[in-house]
């Protein structure tokens, strides 16, 4: 039995906050497909703020905007992942609607 391959379409959106030509915070919003649902998911990645505004509302403006967008491209939800050492982000997540589902697994390459 071989393995087959398929190309799918991934969609991605870039959110960033800019201050005289220095990136303050940004948020990726990934829209990806399968075949097991009719309705794309998001995927939120690299949300980052800098250290010099931390605190003052970036990072929840970014997450706000980015689960915004999710909605209005029609996802049936939105999945992010955070390291155990970032329990001010987990926070911030649980604050705005995510729920702690599970647990990554990753491969560095």
């Amino acid at each position: 039995m071989d393995i087959q391959r398929k190309e799918i379409d991934v969609y991605g959106i870039k959110f960033y906050i800019e201050e005289k030509d220095k990136e303050l915070g940004r948020a990726y919003l990934y829209i990806l497909r399968n075949d097991l649902h009719q309705r794309p998911f998001g995927f939120l990645e690299d949300v980052f703020v800098d250290g010099s505004v931390r605190g003052e509302g970036l990072g929840r403006s970014l997450v706000q905007k980015v689960i915004e967008e999710a909605r209005s491209q029609n996802c049936y939800k939105l999945i992010c992942t955070s390291r155990y050492a970032k329990p001010k982000v987990h926070d911030l997540y649980l604050r705005l609607g995510f729920l702690d589902h599970g647990k990554e697994f990753r491969i560095n390459f």
